[in-house]
């Protein structure tokens, strides 16, 4: 037995020493590239493809079944005129006995210089789709169409077992892919490809390092990445995944206004087919000044996909961040406006929505919960609700570009007209008050398509500050609704509603407001300019007008306004001491001093406006201060923000004591309409108030006749009929 055993070993040894010569013999005296015309015929014949082999091959038998092609161009047997690829060298080598296992076991696996060109025409059908096929049935089955998704089988159901990979790595290295469809334009391509992997193993961790350059050409961007992680696949399962997954790289181009966003990401990605998932834990984000973590998971990946996850974005300054990725924000009122901004969501998705759940947003010390959703991305349909401690809208609206010119206006409106009455009425403003430009981004909101639910503790608007504020307004294709806005202002009450219509040529607009007991400064006042007028309002209004320019607004306004304010003040506007100023004229005395308060309290003022094109009337104009009455009617120029009003101040008969005995009350002027005329800008308020000159004429005739009477009731007493003393009465008084 011994004997036979050494026998066969040698016979053995034999047949390999046999088959080591014959792989000898067979790479040093039979040439492949003898054969190369018959190789391209083969690859025609078999493959569909069109193979120009311009370098020399290189090839070894045994152990390993090795190969190295070198300057070698592809293109489809359809178009041989155009290659698709081009390729400076390849090189593989396979072990011979493990293939009889269905076992691949190869050496490294060498690209260099790997050139794609693939191209889209107009039909869809790109130049390497026909490859693969044989060639005569390449002429005969048409191309499926790029849409449709392929359908694929999990590896267990095919028949036999897989080949088992051994690979001890993968290199590419000056590798390029540019794609091309003409039919939708687009265009990138990759440059400068780098791939290297360690031991390629299915079922076990494989270091993969990718490198490359890419452009697009709609809209033009330029970036460049680095990918790292560790690989692991399973293709019978389907299953991939990417351990301490890694990318870092910069963009810039078009989108971001010539400006460079440098990002880095990290994270675990896992693709199941079989199970139609895929995700991306433990997410870590930074994109130039902005930090993010999130956890995402798609679902139904080849059939409607759906994702779902969440997502935090650290605090950061966001004016600065958008300004770096090339997102320029207009001029804010603040400086620091949106300089603190945080996020944190759950996010939930399709390929036409996206929703933001348990939303929470922290803005410049304001506090945001709610949900925000877009529920047709094509549309751009938008809802929101949102809730919130407080808000400062003033920071973020556009800051006022001719406060200095208004300043000094103001300035000098104050300085020609004083609060002591002496100097003339100024004229009714003549200058236009209202800009020509347009408002609405017309365009842009008739497609809008929103729905807004907004609640604040607070909120700040034109320095206003109201609490307990509801918002429900919505848009709909140029139909723009605030269905409620409510809330609460120092004690005081308001509701509105208001629509925009910009369907038609001419957007229409419309308002309905109402307030209960709010304090008429808050609407009043301006910066560094105290109002004019103060007490509770309670108002209700009806407007409409159309336009698109403050001036068209105003020149088109009509409606209707009823107004009642207590407990009012007229600020720095003595209209006691300018009675009193009468009155020291009547009795031809002069006055003691100046008088000690600047402003008129009165316990009610009342009216209604009735707007016309522009111009509000007030017929009715009621004012009850302690002693006195003042009525009056006049207009208010809206369109240049003038007013012409003419005021009477009857004394009720208040005997109080006066400070200054020239302008003692008498009996005889209780019940004299004193008269005032208001005239000028309304930014004076009452300090446009003089005495009517012309009134006092009148007042000062009436004054003698009733003087006059009663020098006739002295003189006459009962000495004469009382039919004769009042005929003498009416004579002397016309």
């Amino acid at each position: 037995m011994k004997a036979f055993g050494k026998i066969l070993g040698l016979v053995f040894l034999g047949l390999l020493l046999i088959l080591v010569a014959l792989g000898f013999a067979l790479t040093h005296f039979f040439d492949p590239n003898d054969y190369k015309d018959e190789i391209k015929q083969i690859a025609r014949d078999k493959a569909n493809l069109e193979l120009d082999l311009r370098g020399d091959i290189g090839w070894s038998l045994f152990p390993w079944l090795g190969i190295e092609l070198h300057d070698a161009t592809l293109a489809s047997a359809t178009t041989p005129e155009k290659p698709f690829a081009n390729l400076q060298m390849i090189g593989l080598s396979v072990r011979v006995l493990p293939l009889l296992r269905k076992e691949v076991e190869m050496s490294d696996i060498r690209v260099q210089g790997l050139d794609l060109t693939l191209q889209r025409d107009e039909k869809g059908h790109g130049n390497w789709e026909n490859v693969g096929r044989p060639a005569t049935a390449s002429a005969d089955v048409q191309p499926e169409p790029a849409s449709t998704p392929a359908q694929t089988q999990p590896n267990s159901t095919r028949s036999g077992s897989p080949l088992k990979l051994d690979i001890d790595s993968l290199t590419v290295n000056d590798s390029r892919i540019d794609y091309h469809d003409v039919r939708s334009g687009q265009q990138f391509a990759a440059e400068g490809i780098e791939v290297s992997t360690g031991a390629i193993r299915e079922g076990s961790s494989i270091p993969l390092k990718m490198s490359f350059h890419l452009s697009t050409a709609k809209p033009v961007t330029r970036s460049q990445a680095e990918i790292s992680g560790e690989l692991r696949f399973d293709r019978a399962l389907e299953r991939y995944q990417l351990d301490n997954a890694s990318v870092t790289g910069d963009i810039s181009g078009e989108p971001f206004n010539g400006k460079a966003i440098n990002f880095s990401t990290q994270g675990q990605l896992l693709v199941d087919r079989a199970a139609q998932i895929a995700e991306w834990t433990n997410m870590k984000l930074s994109a130039n000044d902005l930090r993010a973590l999130g956890d995402f998971r798609v679902r139904q990946l080849e059939n409607d996909p759906q994702i779902e996850g969440a997502l935090s974005i650290a605090e950061l300054n966001l004016r600065t961040f958008l300004d770096s990725v090339g997102i320029e924000l207009p001029k804010m009122a603040a400086a620091d406006a949106l300089s603190r901004f945080e996020m944190t969501t759950r996010l939930q998705g399709s390929t036409n929505s996206v929703t933001l759940d348990e939303l929470k947003l922290g803005l410049d010390g304001s506090s945001l919960t709610g949900n925000v959703a877009v529920t047709d991305l094509q549309k751009q349909a938008l809802r929101l609700q949102l809730k919130g401690d407080q808000l400062d809208a003033d920071r973020y609206l556009p800051p006022s570009e001719d406060d200095a010119a208004r300043k000094q206006r103001q300035a000098t409106v104050a300085q020609s007209t004083g609060g002591a009455g002496t100097t003339p009425l100024p004229d009714k403003p003549s200058e236009q008050a209202w800009s020509d430009a347009p408002v609405l981004p017309i365009d842009r909101l008739r497609t809008l398509n929103m729905q807004v639910a907004l609640d604040l503790g607070k909120l700040t608007v034109k320095k206003i500050p109201m609490e307990g504020v509801s918002l429900r307004s919505s848009a709909n294709d140029g139909d723009l609704q605030i269905q409620n806005l409510r809330g609460s202002l120092d004690g005081g009450d308001f509701q509105s509603s208001a629509r925009v219509d910009v369907r038609p040529a001419q957007p229409q607009l419309s308002l309905k407001a109402s307030t209960s007991g709010v304090p008429v400064e808050r609407f009043l006042q301006k910066e560094e300019q105290p109002s004019p007028l103060k007490g509770a309002l309670d108002l209700n209004l009806a407007f409409t007008t159309s336009g698109n320019s403050e001036r068209a607004w105003v020149e088109a306004l009509n409606g209707n306004a009823n107004f009642l304010l207590n407990d009012g003040v007229l600020v720095d506007a003595n209209l006691e001491q300018q009675l009193c100023r009468g009155i020291a004229l009547l009795n031809r005395e002069n006055l003691a001093g100046e008088p000690r308060s600047k402003d008129t309290p009165f316990r009610e003022l009342k009216g209604a406006l009735n707007v016309r094109n522009g111009v509000a009337n007030n017929p009715d104009l009621r004012a009850r201060i302690p002693g006195l009455t003042v009525n009056g009617n006049g207009d208010l120029d809206l369109r240049v923000m003038g007013m012409d009003y003419r005021v009477g101040i009857v004394i009720d008969g208040d005997q109080r004591e006066m400070p200054d005995p020239a302008c003692t009350v008498n009996e005889r002027y209780v019940g004299i309409e004193w008269p005032l005329r208001c005239r000028g800008p309304v930014e004076l308020g009452a300090r446009a108030c003089r005495i009517d000159q012309e009134g006092m004429g009148k007042v000062a005739a009436k004054l003698a006749g009733n003087k006059l009477e009663e020098k006739i009731d002295e003189k006459l007493g009962d000495k004469v009929s009382p039919e004769l003393r009042d005929a003498l009465k009416g004579l002397f008084n016309r």
